[in-house]
């Protein structure tokens, strides 16, 4: 009996496994979209960034780099949204998460936001440990804005946050695009799919 409820399943989630590839094709879409823009966008800079050895990247061959940065995220993040390609442009953006998380997110530990209460904050090897100032420095800003500026009107969106900048989130788009290159753009929701089936046809597979 759980064999056969187990055999049912794994059917149901074959011909649904293309949903879930693409939420995650169209979750990370527009982050590697917008990220590929602000550095077209902003070219100059984003170069000087790249190669700069004291307040950037100190990358070698700067404008040869932010442009293949640049263009796979424009480029690949678009083709993300059909599912075209999607195997090939995941390599390069791989690539360009593993070289974010080393030259600029692992020194800061795993946390993006500094939040003192988290497990990661303090004792671990993926720490930071100016996350433990957060709650010092929030206060100061709240104090500051309370006595001087609109405090209600600013905090009326949202708490502030202070921004650590840690790995966690390249390491999550990092496993998501690494799903996209294993298992592709999904059934039924990518040109991918709908391109191999036609080529299976015509070359008699």
């Amino acid at each position: 009996m759980c064999f056969k409820v187990q055999q049912q399943l794994q059917l149901l989630t074959r011909h649904i496994d293309g949903v879930v590839l693409l939420l995650i094709r169209l979750f990370l879409a527009p982050v590697m979209v917008q990220a590929g823009w602000q550095k077209l966008a902003n070219f100059d800079s984003t170069v000087q960034w790249f190669g700069d050895t004291e307040f950037g990247l100190g990358l070698p061959f700067p404008y040869l780099l932010a442009m293949l940065a640049s263009l796979a995220e424009f480029v690949g993040g678009l083709l993300l949204v059909p599912g075209l390609a999607v195997r090939w442009v995941s390599i390069p953006l791989l690539i360009t998460m593993i070289v974010a998380m080393v030259t600029v997110h692992a020194e800061n530990g795993w946390l993006a936001i500094a939040d003192s209460n988290s497990w990661l904050a303090d004792g671990t090897l993926l720490m930071n440990p100016s996350v433990m100032e957060a709650p010092e420095k929030l206060a100061a800003a709240k104090s500051l804005l309370e006595e001087h500026g609109y405090i209600e009107w600013l905090t009326s969106s949202g708490n502030f946050v202070i921004l650590n900048n840690g790995i966690e989130f390249a390491a999550t788009y990092f496993v998501m695009l690494l799903v996209l290159l294993c298992f592709g753009a999904g059934r039924y929701t990518s040109i991918d799919y709908y391109l191999s089936r036609y080529i299976a046809r015509r070359c008699g597979l």
